[in-house]
């Protein structure tokens, strides 16, 4: 064999063991790409999915229910097309039938009491993440600015309402305990929190049902004297705020 034969032989085991080097990354990149996707995706479902099941059922609008859905089922088509070994098809399913409900408004609503300052600042996370959820959506296309600006606005609107009505619970604590001073105060936080959506007929409507009551509790006397008994006009109004549908008419912002 020839010096020229050997360098030629050389020379294309070194090519073809190079090929194959490449081939090797190019595939190896590819498998850590699609684990990459199939994760986000995933993750984007399951956030989704956590957001419809732990946002207080009393919050979520049918429209925000469907935002949520719509998500999850991009989710699930992102997964299919990458032939995901999750239980695709069952998220498919489950989410086809809730639209269907939701639709049909078969759908259950179980209020939550936001009685706490952990469980308030728990869901105003929770809010603080649909709201980027619906930016994102909008930025890439999937929402028109109308729809957008319509349930942004609402998101911050329940942030607000969060805040007040972990308020409005102290305040029904300290009436009971006869501190009307601090039931006052209270009350009086719960109406600034709620004044932050002035753009909101609802919550306007709220701000004046705290000055209504504030004046009641400030009419009882000063702290020491026998608090006002039983649950008062406001204590009703605000444990149904957000469950009849005439609120819906009254919070579009697009009027």
């Amino acid at each position: 064999m020839n010096t020229t034969t050997i360098v030629i032989l050389l020379t294309v085991i070194v090519t073809v063991s190079i090929a194959i080097i490449v081939l090797s990354q190019m595939r190896e990149r590819a498998r850590i790409e699609r684990a990459r996707k199939i994760t986000a995706h995933e993750d984007t479902y399951k956030r989704a999915y956590r957001l419809l099941t732990e946002i207080p059922g009393q919050y979520l609008t049918a429209d925000l229910k469907l935002l949520l859905i719509i998500r999850m089922e991009e989710a699930c088509t992102e997964l299919t097309s990458l032939k995901s070994d999750l239980p695709v098809k069952e998220w498919q399913s489950s989410a086809a039938e809730l639209k269907k409900a939701i639709v049909e408004k078969r759908d259950k609503t179980t209020p939550v009491r936001i009685d706490s300052a952990e469980k308030s600042n728990y869901v105003k996370e929770l809010l603080q993440s649909l709201f980027k959820m619906i930016e994102a959506m909008h930025k890439s296309g999937r929402i028109d600015a109308s729809t957008a600006k319509k349930n942004l606005k609402y998101v911050l609107f329940l942030v607000h309402k969060t805040h007040a009505d972990l308020h409005v619970f102290q305040a029904r604590d300290f009436v009971r305990q006869n501190q009307i001073r601090k039931a006052i105060h209270a009350y009086h936080l719960a109406s600034t929190e709620m004044g932050k959506s002035r753009d909101n007929p609802l919550a306007m409507k709220a701000v004046k049902s705290f000055r209504t009551r504030i004046k009641e509790l400030e009419a009882a006397g000063v702290e020491g004297q026998e608090s006002p008994k039983g649950e008062s006009n406001l204590d009703r109004e605000w444990d149904t705020f957000l469950h009849d549908d005439e609120w819906k008419k009254k919070a579009d912002y697009d009027n």
